[in-house]
């Protein structure tokens, strides 16, 4: 084959720099495939996925969810295997289709513990007094949580502290499909707090501090 004036004026070296940057590109590639494939020889475990993008504060269906086989090594702590245990329950975050559900992902006991450090920490619905506070609160915030004044008879009982550092894990969202007309607040902490509030929230109106 017959070389052109501009092959004969080219160095050398651009031919073996041009050679190495075709080569680093196709291990690139090769690497990606790789990476998305996975390694068909390792040990894999069947695991449940979000079928569909999914929102917070969803009840979860039978539609929702699918189960896969992902390699064993690449799964996050907590991913369930079972789905019936999923059927009904309450996400607590969006889910994009096709992620891993964990023990977190709904709303259960493992939830609250995180949340709070308390091995015996429950979730308890409450209704704030101000809706407009509710608007503001997202999963994640640290509250106390302030009873309003009681009458009991002549006396009235002033405003008081029923827990503290509380933790809020889900916010709902009016309008959405399952929810309540208006925002309940879910939020956790330790059993005797837990009792004390929701008894407190059935007699006075109740707003959180935030921390």
């Amino acid at each position: 084959m017959t070389r052109s004036f501009g092959d004969w004026n080219r160095p050398s070296w651009v031919d073996g720099l041009l050679a190495r940057r075709l080569l680093a590109t196709a291990l690139t590639a090769l690497a990606a495939v790789l990476f998305i494939r996975g390694d068909p020889n390792s040990e894999r475990t069947n695991v449940v996925v979000a079928a569909c993008d999914l929102p917070p504060g969803h009840l979860v269906t039978a539609e929702d969810v699918v189960s896969v086989a992902r390699e064993s090594g690449t799964l996050p702590d907590g991913s369930v295997t079972d789905m019936s245990g999923l059927v009904g329950a309450t996400m607590t975050g969006a889910m994009r289709a096709g992620e891993v559900f964990t023990d977190l992902r709904v709303l259960g006991p493992r939830l609250a513990a995180v949340a709070t450090g308390a091995s015996d920490a429950r979730i308890v619905p409450i209704r704030l007094a101000d809706t407009a506070v509710a608007e503001i609160l997202r999963a994640g915030d640290r509250v106390d949580i302030v009873g309003g004044e009681e009458q009991s008879g002549p006396t009235t009982r002033p405003a008081r502290t029923l827990a503290t550092d509380a933790a809020v894990v889900l916010v709902s969202t009016p309008g959405e499909r399952h929810a309540t007309p208006e925002r309940v607040v879910l939020i956790a902490m330790d059993a005797e707090h837990a009792t004390t509030v929701a008894a407190a929230s059935l007699r006075t109106a109740l707003t959180v501090v935030f921390h």
